[in-house]
């Protein structure tokens, strides 16, 4: 279809039936106006030739309005493997950007291709590596027998529970209904993280669809039944005024003390199973008996399927 607005205009008003009138030779506008119209003045013709073609381009089908959002959301540009060694020079120069699988590579996997596969392994890493970094504080915390003086529930005490060893074992000497809260407020989280809608609320847009890789919505945009006072991330506004260069730098930290922080667990969870496997923690991490995989034990028998969970044996 002939747009309108692509011919010149001569200087002349811009309406769209005048420019696609004024477009045509002088003797194609008089033989249309003596083929409708006859013997009737030029200027006549003009008139009700205008206002011919104002009615058809009326019904004519246009292209739809895009809003900015829209706009601006198309122009979202998501990282590529180039982007990756970019930022794996920053974070260590000397080994760089390493990838012997070829994750990256290609369409990715699962058929998601390159863009969005990159933003799902950005998001995995810096996930993990921030439970990483709580896990290794929780870790040598729980680790030293240091606790909360109060009780945890009724003739439970924090003591209770931080003399039962290891960190797996107190997590293990937790009461059914304490595990069942954390694993369920952990879900709440990582369902906030992935939701469409509650991303949208703080402007912002999944990571596999032109969003930023650890990136959370804010708390306090979501129309809870009651206010939220806090966010979950950064809670305080300590980064709000941080120049764009201080949180770029602050990424590349975050992202080397994750990935260090993932090893320093892995190294805790090795010594506790078998004692002597990290040398330069040997002696110094409790040993533990239990299922570091397993979110329940015996004590939780109580719940569906735990006692099946717990009596499995692998095959081999």
């Amino acid at each position: 279809m002939l747009n309108v607005v692509d011919l010149p205009t001569f200087g002349m008003p811009t309406t769209p039936a005048f420019t696609l009138f004024v477009g045509l030779p002088s003797s194609a506008r008089l033989a249309g106006s003596s083929f409708f119209f006859g013997a009737i003045s030029e200027r006549r013709d003009c008139r009700i030739m205008l206002s011919l073609h104002s009615a058809a381009i009326s019904f004519a089908p246009t292209a739809p309005l895009r809003s900015p959002a829209a706009t601006a959301a198309s122009n979202v540009r998501m990282e590529t493997v180039a982007d990756l060694e970019a930022l794996a020079k920053e974070c260590n120069p000397v080994i760089g950007f390493y990838d012997p699988l070829g994750l990256t590579k290609g369409d990715g996997f699962a058929g998601w291709g390159e863009e969005e596969t990159i933003g799902f392994l950005r998001q995995a890493e810096i996930k993990h590596g921030r439970v990483a970094m709580a896990g290794f504080v929780g870790f040598c915390v729980g680790t030293n027998g240091i606790h909360f003086p109060w009780n945890l529930a009724n003739g439970i005490s924090y003591e209770s529970i931080a003399a039962a060893g290891s960190a797996p074992a107190q997590w293990d000497a937790l009461p059914t209904n304490a595990k069942l809260q954390i694993l369920g407020f952990i879900g709440l989280l990582e369902i906030l993280s992935e939701s469409t809608y509650a991303l949208e609320q703080s402007g912002m847009k999944h990571y596999m669809k032109g969003g930023k890789p650890g990136a959370y919505p804010s708390l306090k945009a979501i129309p809870w039944p009651h206010p939220v006072p806090l966010d979950f991330f950064d809670p305080f506004g300590l980064q709000k005024n941080m120049s764009p260069e201080k949180k770029a730098k602050g990424l590349v930290a975050e992202i080397n003390n994750g990935r260090l922080a993932m090893l320093g667990m892995m190294a805790f969870v090795a010594e506790s199973k078998v004692p002597g496997s990290v040398p330069v923690l040997k002696g110094l991490i409790p040993a533990y008996s239990g299922e570091v995989m397993a979110p329940f034990s015996a004590s939780d028998s109580s719940l569906p399927f735990v006692g099946d969970m717990l009596s499995w044996v692998a095959p081999f």
